[in-house]
């Protein structure tokens, strides 16, 4: 692979390095709502749909993003394109303390999203430092950056203790600042970027970077990520909420259960990577998808109390012995402690997919991958507050994840026997996929 042409390890292992701690730095920063908004919703005398919509779209803007930084990554670099970002996103974030107004509020929000697209710009940057069969590996590690989120879930609460919200916003964007001036020293240019200024050679237009796009596998690509990332996104918020509800915990008890659900999800995406690059991304979101539906089967199943018609008493008075069927709140907590585990695996797949087959546009494709799993950490919870109003049925949530995780299961696996038989025409619809060649995968 001639990009990793002149690429030595400490290079390589300085890009990612980096690269993982912006990204680490910036969802914490994307996440800062999670602590600061209950805050600015007391002292605006928010209602819940404004209040709702404030927190709501550094999320959304964060997803859109991903797309046109994807591009803008491949044409610029992310050497460029990561401190610029990292910059714009840092004086949205000190406008925050500056301003009292809902309107501005929300304008410093939509520039604080961005802070969520530093993730395709880390992608396309760190994939063109590895060879093929590494890039899952790292792109993992640097996909675990997302634990961030749990940075600020640890960190803020005592910032805003000691300093008030005001100041927290601020001492985040100094770090970000900071963060931006660090990468932009010393991380290396990356080999593609090295190449063309060497060789006065072109990157792609905007329009060539996204051509890719007309091709269906990416859709399908972006279906699984709204599920592995979209979906874990949307049920990080969400379960806190379930735990005191359905089983009647207390606050700081749902925030610990919901922990132990997002913290593997955030972790092992490196495992995921090393797990993609030795038995192959499609493996892994075969595993992924089959004991999500499993788990997800399990949790959709609503506590349940049954009356059965027993036989009559000798003088023909009726008998009917009622029990209640349901899950514990034990099993119901390692049940998503495995979700959490196997779609961060999936996460690493989705990514480790990318760069083998669209080698030239990781950043547009991943972009447009990226954007839409995000767009799935917008729209699921509004979709669970709907199924919650017209069914008043709390695990009906999972039965609407369930359907997604099943829908994604059959379309993966009828492209990949398509794909082969095209391939290899001489495989029978009944032939095994372990029988088909490494290369087919």
């Amino acid at each position: 692979m001639h990009e990793m042409d002149g690429v030595t390890k400490p290079v390589q292992y300085r890009a990612l390095g980096l690269s993982t701690l912006a990204f680490t730095v910036c969802f914490a920063v994307w996440t800062i709502f999670s602590i600061i908004g209950v805050k600015i919703k007391q002292e605006l005398g928010l209602n819940e749909t404004q209040f709702g919509l404030l927190v709501a779209t550094p999320v959304l803007t964060g997803s859109i993003s991903r797309i046109f930084l994807g591009v803008w990554t491949d044409q610029f670099g992310g050497r460029i394109m990561l401190p610029l970002q990292m910059l714009i996103t840092s004086i949205s974030v000190w406008l925050l303390a500056s301003v009292h107004s809902y309107p501005v509020f929300l304008m410093a929000a939509l520039g604080l999203g961005l802070a969520g697209g530093s993730f395709i710009i880390g992608i396309a940057y760190v994939s063109r430092f590895f060879e093929s069969e590494k890039q899952g590996t790292a792109l993992g590690i640097f996909g675990a950056g997302n634990v961030g989120a749990a940075v600020t879930n640890f960190a803020a609460p005592f910032l805003v203790l000691a300093y008030g919200w005001e100041d927290t916003a601020r001492i985040y964007a100094v770090v970000l600042i900071a963060m931006a001036v660090i990468f932009y020293i010393f991380a290396p240019e990356d080999p593609v970027r090295k190449r063309q200024k060497e060789t006065g050679e072109k990157p792609a237009s905007a329009a060539q970077q996204l051509e890719p796009l007309k091709n269906i596998q990416v859709w399908r690509f972006a279906t699984y990520y709204f599920f592995v990332f979209g979906a874990f996104v949307a049920l990080a918020s969400y379960l806190p909420r379930y735990y005191v509800g359905a089983y009647g915990v207390s606050l700081a008890a749902a925030g610990v259960f919901a922990g132990m659900y997002s913290l593997p999800g955030s972790i092992f995406r490196a495992l995921g990577g090393w797990m993609s690059d030795v038995w192959g991304a499609r493996f892994v979101m075969y595993l992924t998808f089959i004991v999500s539906a499993i788990v997800l089967f399990i949790m959709s199943y609503p506590q349940t109390t049954y009356i059965v018609q027993a036989i009559p008493e000798a003088d023909g008075t009726p008998v009917t012995i009622q029990f209640t069927f349901g899950i514990p709140l034990y099993v119901f907590v390692f049940l998503t402690v495995i979700l959490g585990f196997v779609m961060s695996l999936g996460k690493a797949a989705v990514y480790k997919h990318i760069p083998v087959y669209f080698p030239h546009n990781v950043g547009a494709v991943g972009g447009l991958v990226g954007m839409i799993g995000g767009l799935g950490g917008f729209f699921l919870p509004i979709a669970f507050g709907i199924i919650l109003d017209l069914t008043q049925i709390w695990s009906t949530v999972f039965m609407l994840l369930f359907l997604l995780v099943v829908v994604s299961l059959i379309w993966m696996h009828v492209a990949i026997r398509r794909m082969e038989r095209a391939q290899y025409p001489e495989i029978r619809r009944d032939t095994h996929l372990s029988d088909v060649p490494h290369e087919a995968t």
